[in-house]
């Protein structure tokens, strides 16, 4: 039959306990009892009160000793280093501590493998779909010709035509996961140098002029700039956070509308870059996802206007590579700001 740890803890005390009595017992009444006289049995509880006190100290000590110790072994986050034999029982107050700290760790640690897991899921989710859908677009226009559309020189044209924006979107998909992953690895190296972000805002608007026409949307400044502004990044990957932040000001712009860009002092080391529309807005419980892989916050209209669903996602790392930061403000039905910090040049 098997005992509980306690009962054998209490077993042995209670023998070893009274051993002692009876050896305490045995003494007195040979040697002691004709010194002593009348006082042997108090001498007896005596002696024997205070060899129990320091024997049941001595026993619980090594007792609960060895059971922290074997929790210390059995737990990684705690060290056995740190537990000391002559303050055991005071020790427990710290041990609880320390398990009510490891367990509190576990549950963080369980919570954010839970969400990984459920964003990993929503990441695969998403690749799959923006992949299909060109993938499927190019092999119908691709099966469509070989079955004899080919031979008809209008409907060949047409439908290559087609097939090749099908596969732009795909590649612009991989570009960007390739660049997210290169981002998020630290393997994209920055070539920071000295610019003038007001030519660099220039060039984007001349990129994106006519598409900005087709929906007869203006690409301006907030102010004319009497002197250059100097910035220190990388020209490059600037120049992507711009196009991906005017790009989508033009997608999500109400026709006959504004873009406008403007570079204000942020503080003694930083200008802030802001890019204003005033287009249909976004509405609050979108904000805190909207950097996310892949979120989009009208599914149907986003998918009409293209695009791999990547953009502010890239911009978010691109600006956390340069240690910078991207604020976002809008009202829905009014129009949306974004903006961006970059380090001034000296």
């Amino acid at each position: 039959m098997k005992f509980k740890k306690t009962y054998a803890y209490a077993f042995w005390s209670a023998l070893y306990l009274t051993l002692l009595f009876v050896i305490i017992a045995a003494l007195s009444y040979f040697y002691f009892r004709d010194f002593l006289g009348n006082y042997t049995i108090l001498v007896d509880i005596l002696f024997f009160f205070l060899i129990s006190f320091f024997f049941i100290q001595y026993r619980a000590e090594h007792f609960i000793y060895r059971r922290l110790k074997k929790i210390y072994n059995d737990v990684s986050i705690l060290d056995e280093k740190k537990l000391k034999k002559d303050s055991t029982i005071t020790d427990i107050d710290n041990i609880s501590k320390s398990m009510e700290e490891f367990v509190e760790g576990k549950r963080l640690e369980i919570k954010s493998l839970t969400e990984r897991d459920s964003f990993r899921r929503d990441f695969l989710g998403n690749v799959a779909h923006e992949l299909k859908t060109p993938l499927f677009t190019v092999q119908g226009y691709i099966l469509t010709l070989m079955e004899g559309a080919i031979n008809d020189k209008q409907i060949r044209m047409k439908y290559l035509d087609r097939a090749n924006k099908g596969v732009e979107r795909l590649v612009a998909v991989i570009k960007d996961l390739d660049m997210i992953a290169k981002l998020e690895t630290e393997s994209l190296k920055l070539n920071i140098e000295v610019f003038n972000i007001l030519e660099l805002i220039q060039n984007v608007f001349d990129l994106f002029e006519m598409k900005a026409k087709k929906r007869n949307i203006s690409l301006k400044f907030d102010r004319i700039y009497e002197f250059p502004v100097f910035v220190k990044a990388d020209v490059e990957k600037i120049e992507q956070v711009l196009i991906n932040l005017v790009v989508n000001s033009i997608k999500y712009g109400k026709p006959n509308g504004t873009t406008i860009v403007g570079v204000e002092s942020y503080n003694d080391k930083k200008f802030i870059v802001k890019v204003i529309d005033n287009g249909e807005g976004i509405q609050k419980q979108h904000l805190s996802r909207l950097f996310e892989r892949f979120y989009r916050v009208d599914q149907s209209r986003s998918r009409e206007q293209g695009g791999s669903g990547l953009g502010l996602s890239i911009v978010k790392h691109i600006l956390e590579a340069h240690d910078e930061n991207i604020l976002l403000k809008s009202t829905y039905g009014e129009g949306s700001e974004f903006s961006f910090t970059v380090e001034k040049a000296k």
